[in-house]
């Protein structure tokens, strides 16, 4: 008898992912993310449990890889003020397309009670970072908020932005601080 075969998780999300962008959030389905990874629908079914669950851990690296490359690029002991200079600086980099996909990932998700809380719980890590009594803390959570609604806006389609004026945008967000 072989050995059981693994799945490589990563591998996994990296096609689910791929999907999306070529094809659109509806065209993620377990059936084209077995293929796509070249394992079987049960093995991801048992790997993933739901389609919300798959979801979910794609939104979860977004997040962890997000909060890995800000912690790299902090200098140690960095105050509120810059971690919040260096998230709206990565958020102004992440592409118009990268923020398609991640909305519709996100709306998809949010629909999930359990879902919505870790996505909750991300945000309220981060707006408690604010001293609401120092003035330049209550900017950097302006600009904060500023940076995810340009974000929201631009990526749901509300308000179209070429990339000169997204730059234009981000840069004028990160003078609030």
């Amino acid at each position: 008898m072989g050995r059981p075969r693994t799945i490589d998780r990563d591998k996994v999300l990296e096609a689910a992912e791929a999907i999306v962008l070529r094809d659109g959030a509806a065209a993620l389905t377990f059936e084209a993310v077995a293929k796509a990874s070249g394992i079987t629908k049960g093995g991801l079914q048992y790997c993933f449990g739901t389609k919300d669950d798959l979801i979910a851990a794609i939104v979860e690296r977004w997040m962890t890889a997000l909060d890995a490359e800000l912690a790299q690029s902090l200098p140690s002991g960095a105050d509120t003020l810059e971690q919040t200079r260096h998230y709206i600086a990565a958020a102004g980099r992440i592409d118009e397309v990268a923020q398609t996909r991640m909305v519709g990932m996100l709306v998809t998700l949010l629909q999930s009670p359990e879902h919505l809380r870790r996505v909750r719980d991300w945000y309220a890590g981060w707006i408690a970072k604010f001293d609401p009594a120092c003035d330049a803390e209550r900017r950097a959570r302006t600009a904060f908020f500023a940076a995810e609604g340009a974000f929201f806006l631009r990526s749901l389609g509300l308000v179209a932005m070429d990339g000169a004026a997204w730059d234009a945008v981000f840069a004028d967000i990160l003078t609030l601080r």
